[in-house]
This record gives structure tokens, C-alpha cells and sequence, in this order.
């Protein structure tokens, strides 16, 4: 799975601390928080109609992530939702839309990661693209990475950083197997999401998913939760072995970027029968369904 250049984003306007400059002028100064060490928060969201999905969600973990890392001068949520608004009537978008929001610790008066360095606030930076969840719909192919997931007392997971190298060095491993993307475990061996997504899998007509232990609060995650509660469908939060995965008789991923995609295989062993299964299916369907007619007003 590789994404492809979109035509309708070759003139984009990205909006760096509330300047709208075209995406081959947009740069950030080599001082950057995030040029020096990747120190920085971010979350993904997506425009439907107008309407950004669980947008309060999205930016009370923004503002949780960057207290986290003891961020000054963070900018309220009306800012950030005004510099978003800003950028998507610059760019004409209403739907079909993904939105990277990152904010760094901002620009060091000097190189080096004592972030009392950094004495001009936080570098606030809305990229909006054309872009549709980014996952096949017939199924995806995993493998099992190497790379481990940290526990909360080497890195907490709850804190949504931009310094993804343990993700990156995964996914390099799922494009040298020719999958989609990897599966990552903790370091006591349980499943904790892939590189880029979370995991559910279905057992008879139950869910199960990860405990949060090493991988954060997820918001399509949480989502899922709330359908899977209305429609009182069974589900448990727990440790997850490769094992239940392997015997699990469905298997998808969650995230913004994607929402929800099925998995039909794992380490060459195939889940269920090798479709995209009914109860992903009909979680699919409650998804779009939610996001059809929920969700913040911004354009």
C-alpha cells in the first residue's frame, strides 16, 4: 500500500503559525523543535462535508500531549480552529479532506534539546490535503514486526509525539515483505497496534482489543467503543497474544487516516476465511454513518 501524488494537492496553501504559503514555499527554520529532535505533538483529522470528525477530541489530546512535554504557551482551541478554518477556505476544501495538524515546541535560539532553548512559543503548522482513508478495502496483509512497542515507564504512550521512529522502522519492514503494514508487540509479547493504526479482532461474534499499556488513546478507537455500546455487541479490552490473532475469525485497523479496513492476513496466516468479514463490515457501516452526520462545523 503506497500512497500516490494527488493532483488537487500540487497548489496547496499550508499554514505555518497562521501564514498561508504555497507547499513549495512552506518550510520551517532548521531550529525547529521538530528539525532538532522530533519534539513535537500532532493529530490527524478528517473533513467530511464540512465537518471536522471528533475535532474537540482530537485537539483535548493535543493540549494533553504538549502539557505532557511541558509545551509553553500553548495556543487555546479556538486559535488552532481558526488557523484550520483559514486554511481550508484558502484551499477551497470541504470534504475528502485530511488535515496533519503538528504542533512543535517551536525555534531554539541555539541547536541542542534543553528545551530551554526554546524561548518564542510553539510553531503551529495546519497541512490540509485532498485525500480519501488511504486503505484498500479488500483487505489488508501484515506482518509481524521486530521493532517493539515501549511501555509507559520508558516512553507513555498516551503523549501523541511526532518523533515516530519505532513506527518508521516497522513499516520499512512491512515494505520489505511486500505487506501493507506491521504488527507491533509490547515488550512482554502482547499485540499493540500496527505501525500506524489500532487492532480489533473478532472471536464468534465478540470484539477484543488491546489494552492502552504501550499504545495511545486512539480517537477512531474510542469510536468503535461507542458503536460497539449502542449496538451492544460485545467487546473486551485486554492483553492479546499473536495466537488470538492468528485464530481470530476477523481482524481490522482503526485510524483517521484510514477509519476502519479489514485485515486478511497475518505472517502468511490467513484470518477467517481471507475476507473482509460481517462484523467489520457492519462497524464500517456505523462508522460512516456517524461521520455522516456528526462532527464540528468548520467550513
Amino acid at each position: 500500500m503506497l500512497q500516490q501524488f494527488n493532483e488537487k494537492n500540487r497548489d496547496l496553501l499550508i499554514n505555518l503559525n497562521g501564514r498561508l504559503l504555497h507547499r513549495d514555499e512552506a518550510g520551517i527554520s532548521p531550529f525547529d523543535s521538530s528539525v532538532q529532535g522530533g519534539d513535537a505533538v500532532w493529530e490527524g483529522l478528517r473533513l467530511y462535508d464540512g465537518r471536522i470528525f471528533k475535532l474537540r477530541e482530537h485537539l483535548a489530546r493535543l493540549r494533553r500531549s504538549a502539557e505532557a512535554l511541558s509545551f509553553s504557551k500553548v495556543p487555546p482551541d479556538e486559535k488552532i480552529i481558526e488557523q484550520i478554518r483559514r486554511t481550508l477556505a484558502a484551499n477551497k476544501m470541504r470534504a475528502g479532506v485530511h488535515i496533519r495538524l503538528t504542533l512543535t515546541r517551536g525555534v531554539k535560539i541555539t541547536s541542542g534539546m534543553d528545551p530551554r532553548l526554546n524561548q518564542s512559543g510553539p510553531t503551529l503548522i495546519v497541512l490540509a490535503e485532498h485525500k480519501p482513508p488511504v486503505y484498500a478495502k479488500t483487505g489488508l496483509t501484515l506482518i509481524t514486526s521486530k521493532i517493539k512497542r515501549p511501555p509507559p515507564e520508558i516512553l507513555d504512550p498516551r503523549i501523541h509525539h511526532a518523533n515516530l521512529l519505532n513506527s518508521i522502522l516497522a513499516k520499512i519492514e512491512a515494505n520489505n515483505a511486500g505487506v501493507d503494514d506491521a504488527l507491533m508487540l509490547d515488550t512482554r509479547g502482547f499485540v499493540a497496534e500496527t505501525n500506524a493504526t489500532h487492532v480489533f479482532i473478532v472471536r464468534e461474534e465478540e470484539l477484543a482489543t488491546p489494552r492502552v499499556v504501550a499504545c495511545p488513546e486512539g480517537i477512531t478507537r474510542a469510536t468503535v467503543l461507542e458503536i460497539c455500546a449502542a449496538e451492544k455487541i460485545g467487546i473486551s479490552e485486554s492483553d492479546l497474544t499473536l495466537e488470538d490473532v492468528y485464530g481470530a475469525n476477523e481482524m481490522f485497523c482503526t485510524g483517521t487516516m484510514g477509519e476502519l479496513a479489514g485485515v486478511i492476513k497475518v505472517d502468511d496466516r490467513t484470518i477467517g476465511d481471507g475476507q473482509v468479514g460481517p462484523m467489520t463490515r457492519r462497524l464500517s457501516e456505523r462508522f460512516t454513518a456517524r461521520t455522516a452526520t456528526e462532527g464540528f462545523v468548520i467550513v
